[in-house]
């Protein structure tokens, strides 16, 4: 049995929530979630990311079936994705107020002792194990100026253009869906999150946040990013087996 805990929060550097989340189980005991993290002017953000979870929650819902095994899953998501991509770009392309608008997307289904994970943009998959393992590369400048030498990680924390992805949801009329998947064991959890989260809290205090809060758990993460100065919005999606 997954156990499913999560919050989104505002936090203290924005006017308006533009993340959004969604998680549930499919049937027996297979779980999905998926948190999205929008971009764009005014209100465009908040559509975007609204538009992909429910596109692809939708998806999700109609096409999975008990017998799939991990190809099948990576297709479903791969077609999820791309049916949300679609319709963001068209909508943009129809109102241009919403020109411009796009989201992150990451997406975790669990099927027995298996994670299958896609995702698109900066938001994040951890596994918690004995530490804590990003299981998705970020999809951003600082990341491609990272893997070729130009900066450090440490340096990428204070870049100017920390917050500026290479791919998104809605961005472009096609997009390319990473895969990733792992093995979940009895007492390990799938942490999905936005940068506002992993841009404040360091990996080392989340993993600790994470073992000592119990129920408390997505709440406690969100108020370390608030703590930490709380620039972006925040949004925390824990899958406990």
């Amino acid at each position: 049995m997954v156990q499913i805990y999560s919050k989104s929060d505002i936090g203290k550097g924005r006017n308006s929530n533009q993340d959004a989340f969604f998680a549930a189980e499919i049937e027996n005991n297979a779980v999905f979630a998926i948190v999205c993290d929008g971009m764009g002017g005014a209100n465009a953000g908040n559509i975007a990311s609204e538009i992909a979870v429910k596109t692809i929650s939708d998806y999700i819902l109609r096409s999975y079936r008990l017998a799939m095994d991990d190809v099948d899953i990576e297709k479903m998501l791969k077609s999820a994705c791309e049916s949300a991509n679609i319709e963001i770009y068209d909508m943009a392309l129809k109102n241009p107020e919403l020109k411009g608008m796009g989201t992150t997307a990451v997406i975790a289904v669990v099927q027995n002792d298996r994670v299958i994970i896609a995702h698109v943009g900066d938001s994040r998959a951890y596994l918690v194990s004995d530490g804590l393992t990003q299981l998705t590369r970020d999809h951003s400048v600082v990341q491609s100026l990272i893997e070729s030498g130009k900066i450090t990680a440490e340096d990428a924390k204070v870049h100017p253009r920390k917050n500026i992805i290479t791919r998104a949801l809605g961005a472009e009329e096609n997009v390319i869906i990473d895969i990733t998947d792992v093995e979940l064991k009895d007492n390990e959890a799938i942490l999905l999150c936005t940068d506002g989260l992993s841009n404040y809290v360091v990996e080392q205090d989340i993993f600790e946040i994470i073992q000592k809060s119990g129920a408390e758990v997505a709440q406690k993460l969100v108020d370390a990013a608030n703590k930490a100065g709380g620039g972006d919005n925040i949004t925390v999606l824990l899958l406990v087996k």
